[in-house]
Order: structure tokens, then C-alpha cells, then sequence
């Protein structure tokens, strides 16, 4: 347990200002002024254009020294490199391959008051989480891959047995300390791949096989990439924990997100042995930004995230209890109505906050 915690905060661009400054007011609301302390450094595309630097070194450092990151979102439309990458992307891709923020964890939850995508699902019903292997795969070409005479191009898809090792490990374990499958209550790990074609999926099962041996309380299964799009789709209450490669993972979060009520639904922790960031897993959304419409509910559960990372890694029940408060009165402004224009209602991004913030001022 410390005094206090230092948190580096990143808004991005777009939307990005918005919805950090909601979460930063909830987070104060939850604990107070002075446990956490803020400090604000700039990154993304509109610092780009400004400066023409994308990620300032003094971001970076601060970043890899601070006890936990805040980031909003990145981005913006024809703002890239020479060879056609976004820019924007620049912070998240470098912070995670530089602090080894190996997992990536994405809870998928249904709630009261937020209409899905799929008809026949209710509040409850959809309560997984999927965790993407974020330091490898096909991302970790991104810089690296060649261009040949403008005719061909090649990314190398990169799989370790110490990656998949450990996250796998980290799957299995969050299976463990969860309540199971909406469906049955049975605690599992979906193993997510494309080993009936790649010799680089067929090695990630057979790690995933060999590190599943050590968890025997913990039911274990398998789905194709392709099939498992159609099955998250069809059955989304049978699934627990679902394990997968980096672009899989990418993919797959977002048409998780559209059963929950769309990407503003959807928080994101990116997790290693010693730093965290953490952020919604929309896009900046630049179509809106300034017009005070920006859903915040996804930065705010991914600011609650942070709490419980920073508590497990602290031993600091403050911190864990207060992630529950925002939660809970998360799930309580969503069930009385209180959704952005993203999710059919009409409140603003400061009425969200407002809501949440009083909520928190009420004794527990």
C-alpha cells in the first residue's frame, strides 16, 4: 500500500480530452483528492501535426515510471505515415511493445438498461472476457515488414513459446477467480485459433494444452477463428475466458462490443509484469468530439479496471473497494436511463459524469 499513486494521463485525440476528464472527476469522486495524482502528458495525432512528434520522449518516460497509464483514444482521419500506418496508433503500439504490457484483458458484459445488437440477450447473459495476446502475433511486425519494389508486401506473424506461455497462464487464472460461464456457471478457457491451416495456431494449441495441465479445475475447449466470430454471435452466455493471438483478439473484441451496446461499452486494461495502461476500446471519434455527446461509460470502467490492478499489485483494498463503488453506480446510471446517443438515450457526457459523481457522493 502506498500514499499515494502517480498516474500518467494521456487523453489522445478526438474524444479523447472528454472522456479522460470524466474519469479522472468519477475517480476523485471515489477516492478523494489525493490518493491518485494526475499529471497529463501529450501523444497522438493532433500533437503530430502540431510538433511533428507523435510520441515525445518525456511521455515515454513518464509513462514507463508512473504507476499506471490513462489514455482516451487515438487518431484521426488521413493523419499517417509515409508508408500508409495511422499515426495515432503510434503511443498504444509503442507503450505496449516497450513496458512488455503482454495482456491484453477485455471484459464483455451485458447491462441492464443497454440494449445488445443480438435480440434475444439480456443483462447477464453476456459476461466474458477476452484476453489477447498483445506483444506478439501479427502486430509485432508493424515497422518491421518489408515492401517490396511496390508489388509485394510481407508481415511476419511471430509466436513464442514463453508469449503464449504466459498468457495463457493469465487466462486460466482469471477463469479461476471468475463465476464462470453465464450459461452453466462452469469456469472455462476457449482456445481461439486458426490451427487447422497455420503451423503458427497449431503451436499456440499445443501450448495451450501443455499450460491447461496445470489448471485441472478448469474446463477447457477450442473454436476456429472463423467459427468462433459465428459463435460469440449465436451463444455469447456459453463462454467464460476466451485466449487469443493479437489481430484475433483485435478483431474479435470488436464484434463483442456490438452484442454489449457498441464500442463505448467496452473498457480495456493492457497489463504486464510492472506497468498497466488503460483505455476505452473505441476510436477518437472525431465526428463528435466537442459536441458533449462522447459516451464516457468505457473510459470510466476502464479507469475502474486500473483501481483493481493497482490494488492486487499494492495489496491496497482501498483501491479495489473503490473500483467496486464505480461500478456499481455505473451499472446503476445505465439501468435508470442515464445513456448517451450511442446507446438511444439523450444525456450529455457531463450529465453521465454528473450522475456517476453524485452517485459516489452518496454513502456507500
Amino acid at each position: 500500500m502506498k500514499d499515494s499513486y502517480e498516474i500518467a494521463v494521456v487523453h489522445g485525440d478526438g474524444i479523447g480530452p472528454e472522456i479522460c476528464a470524466v474519469s479522472i472527476e468519477v475517480l476523485k469522486a471515489a477516492l478523494g483528492p489525493d490518493l491518485l495524482c494526475f499529471a497529463e502528458y501529450p501523444a497522438g495525432a493532433s500533437h503530430f501535426l502540431k510538433t511533428g512528434e507523435s510520441l515525445p520522449e518525456e511521455t515515454r518516460h513518464a509513462c514507463a515510471q508512473a504507476d499506471a497509464i490513462l489514455h482516451g483514444a487515438a487518431g484521426l482521419p488521413g493523419v499517417v505515415h509515409p508508408d500508409g500506418t495511422e499515426v495515432g496508433v503510434d503511443f498504444s503500439l509503442r507503450t505496449r511493445f516497450e513496458l512488455d504490457l503482454f495482456a491484453n484483458i477485455r471484459p464483455i458484459r451485458l447491462y441492464e438498461g443497454v440494449e445488445s445488437a443480438l435480440s434475444r440477450a439480456k443483462p447477464g447473459s453476456i459476461d466474458y472476457v477476452i484476453v489477447r495476446e498483445n506483444s506478439e502475433g501479427l502486430y509485432a511486425a508493424r515497422g518491421a515488414g518489408s515492401l517490396l519494389r511496390g508489388d509485394v508486401a510481407v508481415d511476419t506473424l511471430v509466436q513464442t513459446r514463453a508469449g503464449i506461455e504466459r498468457i495463457v497462464h493469465k487466462a486460466f487464472r482469471l477463469a479461476q477467480a471468475s463465476n464462470g460461464a453465464p450459461e452453466d456457471g462452469v469456469r472455462r478457457v476457449t482456445c481461439c485459433d486458426k490451427a487447422n491451416v497455420l503451423r503458427s495456431y497449431a503451436f499456440f494449441r499445443s501450448v495451450f494444452d501443455e499450460v491447461a495441465q496445470n489448471y485441472p479445475d478448469i474446463e477447457t475447449e477450442y473454436a476456429i477463428v472463423d467459427a468462433m466470430s459465428m459463435y460469440m454471435v449465436l451463444r455469447p452466455e456459453h463462454y467464460n475466458v476466451i485466449v487469443t493471438e493479437n489481430m484475433f483478439g483485435d478483431i474479435l473484441s470488436d464484434l463483442a462490443a456490438a452484442t454489449i451496446g457498441g464500442l463505448g461499452m467496452a473498457p480495456s486494461g493492457e497489463v504486464g509484469e510492472e506497468n498497466g495502461l488503460f483505455q476505452p476500446s473505441h476510436g477518437s471519434a472525431p465526428d463528435i468530439a466537442g459536441k458533449g455527446i462522447a459516451n464516457p461509460y468505457g473510459m470510466v470502467l476502464s479507469a475502474a479496471s486500473m483501481l483493481d490492478w493497482l490494488a492486487d499489485r499494492h495489496s491496497d483494498p482501498r483501491l479495489s473497494q473503490a473500483a467496486e463503488r464505480i461500478r456499481q453506480v455505473s451499472v446503476g446510471a445505465l439501468a435508470g436511463g442515464c445513456l448517451n446517443s450511442d446507446l438511444g438515450g439523450s444525456a450529455s457526457t457531463t450529465e453521465v459524469a454528473r450522475q456517476l459523481c453524485d452517485s459516489l457522493a452518496e454513502p456507500a
